[in-house]
């Protein structure tokens, strides 16, 4: 017998009773837990230094760890911070619901008991999608593995630059700034 995996609609997941982030994988809802205050902190400097230099030159928008992207097979993925180019968004704008497109950035913060291991197929799941640039931030060992489609992660430590390459251009920060 075939199993049918649940479709679920923007208002569906829109109109769930639950505070927090939620993403729908192979049809199933996925609950998340609240971030550690470490992960938030990492995440608030990144956001912040982001904005800074994204909005004044009007290249896009920054969105936190609960915005959430529909997958082409009706998933939802929320990563602790995206960015988006103006021109993807419809009428420049940020829609009402959910981003029906991949971001352009997508980042991943690991939790206290987490490694890059664990997100390796969720990171190879935004590549396959169209997203252009993940950067995997892992606060215990204060590293940074950039991954692109088609080319090795790169692992980026204290003494390294994030770089926003073309998908934010010109846009550089320490990575020892994320956890300080």
């Amino acid at each position: 017998m075939a199993v049918t995996k649940k479709v679920w609609t923007d208002e569906e997941i829109l109109s769930l009773k639950c505070e927090g982030k939620v993403e729908i994988v192979g049809g199933e809802l996925k609950i998340m837990t609240p971030a550690g205050l470490e992960q938030e902190d990492v995440g608030a400097i990144l956001v912040a230094h982001l904005v800074n230099y994204v909005i004044p030159k009007k290249l896009g928008r920054i969105y936190m760890s609960q915005a959430g992207f529909r997958m082409p097979d009706g998933d939802l993925r929320a990563p602790d911070v995206s960015f988006v180019r103006t021109e993807k968004l419809p009428s420049g704008r940020s829609p009402k619901k959910f981003g029906h497109f991949p971001p352009d950035l997508a980042v991943e913060i690991l939790a206290e008991d987490e490694t890059p291991e664990d997100y390796a197929a969720k990171v190879q799941e935004y590549l396959d999608w169209g997203v252009t640039l993940v950067w995997v931030i892992d606060p215990e060992t204060q590293t940074v593995w950039v991954h692109r489609k088609g080319r090795e992660p790169k692992q980026l430590t204290e003494n390294d630059e994030l770089d926003g390459e073309d998908v934010i251009p010109s846009f550089r920060m320490p990575v020892r700034v994320l956890f300080e």
